[in-house]
């Protein structure tokens, strides 16, 4: 009976194990210390600590140029312009992504599970997914933090 114990307990430990516990590596990886010096205070709270810029305090929330949104942190493209839409949200809002470059995961922060962004290419959050985009595309609204982003408006 021991013995039966004892495995069952051993192989809950190792299923404990899984993947889903080992730290990413990400082609971009810096030191608490090199983000800090490389972003604003604000900037280092979004991208590298999940915070959440106000609602409307963003100047990329209303850009209406054509061109694309890179990653604050590492500069890798993120959303093209012609797939922004104004949700109304008050924070920048794309029905998708430049699919390689963006990671999802799952946020608990506020009580609930959300589905989280961020850069596949440094790990810095950007936002968060909602099912309730724009039904005439995706039905998908990525809602970005604006300070998470870099836009580099097209060469006429």
């Amino acid at each position: 009976m021991k013995n039966i114990v004892f495995l069952i307990v051993s192989l809950f430990l190792l299923s404990c194990t899984s993947k889903a516990q080992e730290t990413k590596k990400y082609a971009v990886t810096k030191t608490e210390t090199q983000w800090k010096t490389q972003l604003s205070a604000l900037e280092y709270a979004v991208l590298r600590q999940a915070s959440t810029e106000r609602p409307f305090s963003s100047s990329l929330d209303k850009n209406k140029a054509e061109g694309i949104y890179t990653c604050k942190a590492c500069g890798v493209p993120l959303y093209a312009s012609q797939n922004k839409f104004d949700s109304g949200t008050g924070w920048p809002s794309f029905d998708r992504a430049v699919e390689k470059n963006i990671e999802y995961d799952v946020d608990y922060k506020i009580g609930y599970a959300r589905s989280e962004l961020k850069c596949a290419n440094c790990g810095s959050h950007l936002g968060h997914v909602f099912d309730d985009g724009p039904k005439s595309t995706t039905g998908m609204r990525h809602c970005i933090n604006g300070v998470a982003l870099k836009f580099i408006p097209k060469k006429q």
